[in-house]
């Protein structure tokens, strides 16, 4: 599972996707943190995190498309196929590697209230909370795009179709509004708005729990994807 994890972070790094996926993601923040903190007066970075969060729907089927829709296209995928791991650590040390590239912005968006400490009150435990939650967030969507992924071989429609699964959970909760059956149901399963309770400062452990199902079962299966192409 190890050389699997090098494999594939190596992988974004010698191309130009990690390099892409991590400058969009602190351009943005950048951007959101001179507009609320510095030119809005706001010393609250809780602020910037829960407005940037959108950025998901743009980076998460960029970052995710290529894991195993390139390897089928490739025929590479056989290779995979052939190796003494069980799948499950094969999608494991993938989603991981992920997991590490995503975590390189983010490490460096916690240096942020630190800096703006200088220039203002800021509330370090709650800036560091919606950190948390943003990591959470992203892990969940992450795990969603890979899955996407696993299921063609296509690298423009896997984004394609992960952008629309996730702007439809974007705008859950306001299209809600506009469903006469399940309203409640499309409202509980935006993920994104889960975020605003970590941004208010508050770490509940059951949307921690949400976050981290819906990763695991995205992880289950992209597994169940791949035995079922791997035996077909």
């Amino acid at each position: 599972m190890l050389a699997i994890f090098k494999r594939e972070f190596k992988s974004y790094f010698t191309s130009m996707t990690g390099y892409a996926f991590a400058a969009f993601l602190l351009i943005f923040t950048g951007i959101y943190t001179m507009s609320i903190c510095l030119m809005g007066y706001y010393s609250n970075f809780e602020y910037v995190v829960g407005n940037v969060a959108f950025i998901f729907l743009i980076i998460v089927p960029v970052l995710t498309m290529r894991v195993f829709a390139e390897e089928r296209k490739q025929k590479t995928d056989q290779l995979l196929y052939a190796l003494p791991l069980s799948m499950t650590k094969i999608v494991l040390g993938k989603y991981l590697a992920l997991l590490a590239i995503f975590a390189v912005p983010v490490a460096v968006m916690a240096v942020y209230p630190f800096i703006l400490s200088f220039f203002g009150n800021v509330s370090i435990k709650i800036s560091f909370c919606a950190i948390f939650g943003f990591f959470l967030l992203g892990a969940a969507l992450i795990a969603i795009g890979m899955f996407i992924s696993s299921l063609t071989e296509s690298q423009p429609l896997a984004a394609a179709i992960c952008f629309l699964v996730l702007l439809v959970n974007y705008l859950a909760d306001g299209l809600s509004a506009y469903v006469p059956f399940g309203a409640q149901l499309l409202s509980d399963t935006c993920l994104f708005m889960r975020l605003d309770q970590f941004v208010y400062g508050v770490l509940d452990l059951s949307v921690v729990a949400l976050f981290v199902s819906v990763a695991a079962v995205a992880v289950f299966l992209t597994v169940q994807a791949l035995e079922k192409r791997r035996w077909s």
